[in-house]
């Protein structure tokens, strides 16, 4: 099946007690058992079934499988932000002692769980630039665990050559998690060009409506199936029924919201590149942008996600932002509505100002998100904004 069958049939089925098409919301902490010996079976782990909703519970589960399914993987495991889905796949691979390889340009949030939090457990992280594919490989020690990245990554659309970044993980025998955020497995599938696991944040994308908090990981079967039982039950970051199955309805739409945000983006994009009070767009749809080839190749359109540095610095950037009117200031990205935000201030404060430098996130570097309203709309909205700079 094409991509876009699959993310609507996939793997949701009509209900086969009632023949219901949308899957039921199993809205439940705990499950009964028949009897006190089948309970005692579950708990063995000798018979498959439900105990506790942290545990397992149908909902949840059949929104791991429909991510995994999508994302052509074995297995997938969803939670309750895209934030402990990273922190679960982590504690999975690494433990006091190991280390791990990231590229530099990430979250803000995913930024300090690497730089703050995981120190406190015993893991180090060594910060580079993944597309300097030789200063990579010198980052990796013998007791690195996993090469991070995203791709496109936030909030600078950096591309990164996941096969190229597979390539050397798989000689150096390390895991490589891709963060799939950006693009969403209808845009591209880091599993099909050699990556091992790939995370979400179900929040963006794959919702689609700016309604929930979620978060998934899919990979090969034993790693989920490790995860499951080492990690996330025992940590209980789960996802809730009813969000799991907003994600679900979400998803139903993925396609055709990715095409719409793709379309709009491009042209966006392209109005701001030749407007004068910018000087510098971050799209990789765009010819001039470094990653553009490689996006070419390993993505099948380019998305929603647009940066730009205006000239003027942070005081134009901040008129900008005070100024439009249909675009909303707010972070968070991959709703319907466009949203537009400051990263060195807001998503991504966690930097210090080197590390902003280091990253290519200027003080009048905007982010764009760019929904599904009419395009000159939007545009419209922007030129009168821009106008204002200046004054």
């Amino acid at each position: 099946m094409h991509i876009a069958t699959k993310i609507v049939h996939g793997e949701q089925h009509p209900d086969k007690t009632t023949g219901a098409i949308s899957p039921p919301i199993y809205q439940t902490s705990t499950f009964a058992f028949k009897d006190v010996e089948y309970g005692a079976r579950l708990f063995k782990g000798e018979e498959n079934g439900y105990i506790y909703t942290r545990l397992k519970n149908p909902t949840i589960e059949l929104m791991g499988r429909q991510i995994a399914l999508i994302e052509s993987a074995e297995a997938g495991l969803a939670f309750s932000s895209g934030l402990a889905a990273i922190f679960a796949t982590i504690i999975t691979c690494a433990k006091n002692g190991d280390h791990i390889v990231c590229d530099h340009t990430i979250y803000g949030g995913s930024y300090a769980q690497f730089n703050s939090v995981l120190p406190r457990l015993g893991i180090q992280t060594t910060f580079i630039d993944a597309t300097q594919y030789d200063e990579l490989k010198v980052a990796i020690m013998p007791n690195t665990k996993m090469i991070y990245i995203e791709t496109p990554a936030n909030p600078t659309l950096k591309i990164i050559d996941i096969s190229r970044c597979a390539e050397i993980a798989k000689k150096r025998h390390v895991l490589l998690c891709v963060d799939n955020t950006f693009a969403t497995p209808y845009l591209q599938r880091p599993l099909e060009f050699g990556a091992d696991i790939v995370v979400h944040s179900a929040t963006k994308y794959l919702s689609g409506h700016g309604d929930i908090i979620g978060g998934a990981v899919v990979g090969k079967k034993d790693f989920i199936e490790q995860m499951h039982s080492e990690i996330a039950k025992h940590t209980g970051a789960i996802i809730s029924p009813f969000n799991a199955w907003l994600v679900l309805r979400g998803l139903k739409t993925l396609a055709v919201r990715m095409d719409r945000h793709s379309t709009n983006a491009m042209e966006i994009a392209n109005f701001l590149a030749a407007h004068s009070k910018v000087k510098r767009v971050y799209f990789p749809g765009l010819p001039e942008h470094p990653g553009y080839e490689i996006a070419k190749r390993q993505m099948s359109d380019y998305g929603g996600m647009i940066g730009f540095d205006l000239n003027g610095g942070k005081e134009a950037g901040k008129i900008l932002m005070n100024s439009v009117k249909l675009c909303t200031l707010a972070v968070s990205l991959g709703d319907i509505d466009t949203l537009i935000e400051h990263p060195a201030s807001m998503t991504h404060a966690v930097y210090s100002d080197e590390e902003l430098q280091n990253t290519g996130i200027g003080p009048a570097f905007v982010r764009l998100s760019v929904g599904l309203e009419n395009v000159q709309d939007l545009i419209d909205d922007l030129k009168q904004a821009f106008e204002k700079i200046g004054r």
